[in-house]
């Protein structure tokens, strides 16, 4: 299992959004054709980033644009923002380990604890990149 791709559909939707800034085709089929899905799939995320005061979207009018400066926008914010997966919900053990074995009995307990602590590293990495950092890399890739 991974991660949703909600999370880098959405990264990859506002990273647009800020390239294309000043121009007016930022339209979920144009999004859509960009991120190459459904632009349904467009809609939900840009609904949920809506949600967050990370975009602004209007009912029936064409386009869309950022609600905060890329410095302001964390990988954090918007891995919040989609839902990706909830608190210290990231890693997931098996259910019902056998609990006439020592492993079985403690494996759950044990593991809860590991794995709230490598959710909350990956999450203060996150909080550190901003949507700016993004957007100037893929800018600096494209010059390559």
């Amino acid at each position: 299992m991974s991660i949703s791709s909600r999370f880098s559909v959405a990264i990859h939707i506002l990273s647009l959004l800020a390239i294309n800034k000043d121009k007016a085709t930022n339209t979920s089929e144009y999004l859509a054709g960009s991120v190459n899905t459904n632009p349904v799939v467009i809609r939900k995320v840009m609904s949920m980033l809506k949600g967050a005061g990370l975009v602004h979207v209007r009912a029936g009018v064409a386009g869309a644009t950022l609600a905060k400066e890329l410095s302001e926008i964390t990988l954090l914010d918007v891995y919040k923002a989609v839902n990706v997966v909830a608190e210290n919900d990231l890693f997931s053990s098996h259910e019902h380990p056998n609990p006439d074995c020592i492993v079985g009995r403690n494996i759950q307990q044990s593991l809860t604890k590991q794995f709230s602590a490598a959710q909350k590293a990956m999450e203060r990495s996150l909080e550190i990149v901003t949507l700016e950092d993004v957007v100037q890399d893929i800018l600096q890739s494209d010059n390559v």
